[in-house]
């Protein structure tokens, strides 16, 4: 598209500028500020409805030949002078840069892995794992005297083979195969890791039944073993009492796995018998960690809810004390700790005896982007959550209102403009139209002046919404249980936004094929050190195959036939303000 030749003035001069439709407002700032020396984060450049933004596609001002453009704005130094420092970070351009630091690059495409005879049960198991950052960053820190692993003074880690060594720890192999797909965006061989999860689950080294190569195995079977040895082997430092949430003066080790993704049941154990009940047979109370959360599929199964429902109530067969005999009993539980990362596992294989071999269940179940556990919980847990929860959805709600207002004062406003252009052009310059003219145009008399609407611009719609974010954030905040708050593993609203996938495509566990889902982080802003606004998008992981796809795909994931559907949901917990995103808040308003 070829540029519109305008006009810019600032101070009292004109500048010639070439704009560029295809470009945004960031590079139309960078060209007056090579010709005025005003820095563009200084620059104040006023067009139709506000200022000019950043991100503003410059082909949506539909700029005209000739159109001038007004800016206001100084240089930083105040004389007009521009000092041009050297940049403190040497300027890196990608066919300059070695393959492990193009991978590092914000929005790099992350690396596969390789599929080495059946293991795509195994690689879409470690790529789902591998979203959990607080897990990488606990795995980096790990070390035992067995995962020195040097061998004449030559450090392995580097090749991605320190798990190597007589234990063939699995962990040291996770953690240095993590670090070695960050250095990548290739397909790697987890061979280090394959080879010590064999030898310390050898049903994962069975061989196929025809003889040529590895058996198909059991993604959730793989998932458990790992968070078990993970659970086992990966240790933190932690301040709270377990299970309370209360901060105790020496900090304690504790595992990793409890911490982040085990929750806790509170459960109760009733014989079905009447006479045993008449007996004097008591309920029994008890606690149990869960390290995930079934979803049962019967006839009767059509959303997750369904299905998670059914996993908290059991039937089980034991001996009764009163009756001295086999009792059926029923077994109910309710969370009573929810976890930051919560795993939920459709339970679609079983036991086929005729067939010798896992069947899959092909009924579609639907799964939410955003899961409310909060029905699942304890009484005591509900209390501490709803406030929260529902403090939230006020939150969006509001959002959604204003949101839906700022765009019919825009719609008001540009029609009131265009109205106007309409009559200038006419000869009637004396007309003023209102905001409620364009409900029955031929009701304005252009004879009469009428009083005009204040329209808000951008700039005033942004500073009232940072404001109101910051009010929302303070009470959001005050709702949060003061012993969830002490706990930075936990969820402390109920809430989860789904950020994982592992699913399966075929008939039987034994056969088929598994890939993973991934969701996209938001590129990471090197000044503030937080996360800008996720695309939606999500990474799909096929082995060594890596592409990106849009939100809709995971809608069809549900299963139904031998299409691909989810196996395994990794959800984790709504972000909610920090005590630190507070203490800001108050600063800025001062």
């Amino acid at each position: 598209m070829a540029t519109i030749p305008v006009i810019v003035k600032h101070q009292g001069k004109r500048y010639d500028v070439d704009l560029d439709p295809t470009s945004t407002g960031e590079t139309f700032k960078y060209q007056l500020y090579s010709l005025t020396g005003v820095e563009p984060e200084r620059q104040k450049i006023l067009v139709k409805g506000g200022q000019l933004k950043d991100d503003t596609d410059l082909a949506s001002l539909k700029a005209k030949s000739g159109q001038t453009f007004m800016m206001m704005g100084t240089p930083a130094t105040g004389d007009g002078a521009v000092t041009i420092e050297r940049p403190k970070d040497k300027i890196m351009f990608l066919e300059d840069m070695t393959a492990a630091e193009a991978a590092k690059v914000e929005g790099a495409l992350p690396a596969g892995l390789q599929n080495l005879g059946n293991t795509c049960y195994l690689n879409s198991t470690l790529q789902t794992l591998r979203s959990v950052p607080e897990l990488q960053a606990q795995l980096a820190k790990y070390s035992t005297p067995s995962s020195d692993s040097s061998t004449s003074g030559v450090d392995l880690s580097q090749f991605g083979l320190g798990g190597m060594g007589s234990s063939m720890d699995l962990t040291a192999s996770l953690r240095d195969l993590y670090k070695q797909m960050s250095e990548t965006q290739e397909g790697f061989p987890p061979l280090v890791f394959l080879t010590a999860l064999r030898e310390l689950f050898p049903q994962f080294a069975q061989r196929s039944r025809t003889g040529q190569g590895y058996a198909q195995q059991d993604a959730e079977e793989a998932w458990s073993q790992i968070i078990s040895q993970l659970r086992q082997k990966l240790k933190i430092k932690d301040s709270t009492a377990k299970g309370t949430g209360v901060v105790t003066q020496q900090p304690h080790e504790i595992s990793f796995i409890d911490k982040y993704l085990a929750g806790g049941f509170e459960t109760t154990t009733e014989c079905d018998d009447q006479s045993a009940r008449e007996a004097g047979e008591e309920i029994v109370k008890g606690e149990d960690v869960f390290l995930k959360l079934d979803c049962h599929i019967n006839k009767d199964t059509n959303h997750l809810r369904d299905g998670i429902l059914a996993g908290l109530e059991e039937k089980i067969e034991k001996t009764s004390p009163v009756l001295g005999r086999e009792a059926v009993y029923t077994k109910k539980s309710r969370i009573a700790r929810l976890p930051k990362y919560l795993t939920v596992h459709f339970v679609r294989f079983f036991w086929k005896r005729e067939a010798q071999k896992k069947a899959k269940i092909m009924r579609k179940v639907t799964f939410p982007p955003e899961l409310d556990v909060v029905e699942f919980c304890t009484e005591n847990l509900k209390k501490q959550l709803v406030p929260v929860r529902d403090k939230v959805r006020e939150i969006r709600k509001d959002e959604e209102d204003v949101t839906r207002a700022r765009k019919r004062q825009k719609t008001a406003h540009k029609h009131v403009e265009d109205r106007q252009a309409e009559l200038k052009a006419q000869g009637r310059m004396d007309t003023t139209i209102t905001g409620q003219d364009h409900k029955d145009d031929r009701k304005v008399d252009v004879d009469t002046e009428m009083t005009d609407v204040t329209y808000k611009t951008d700039v005033e719609y942004e500073a009232e919404r940072a404001t109101s974010i910051i009010a929302a954030k303070k009470e959001l905040f005050s709702l949060i249980d003061p012993e969830l708050a002490e706990d930075d593993g936990a969820n402390k609203s109920g809430v989860y936004e789904l950020r994982g996938i592992v699913t399966h495509q075929g008939a039987s566990a034994d056969s088929g094929h598994y890939t993973s889902y991934v969701k996209k982080q938001g590129i990471l802003d090197p000044k503030t050190g937080k996360r800008k606004e996720e695309d939606g998008k999500w990474w799909w992981f096929n082995d060594d195959k890596v592409s990106e796809v849009e939100a809709e795909k995971i809608e069809t994931l549900s299963g139904g036939g031998e299409s691909h559907s989810a196996l395994i949901l990794l959800y984790r917990a709504i972000e909610l303000p920090t005590a630190e995103e507070v203490r800001e808040g108050g600063n800025e308003e001062q």
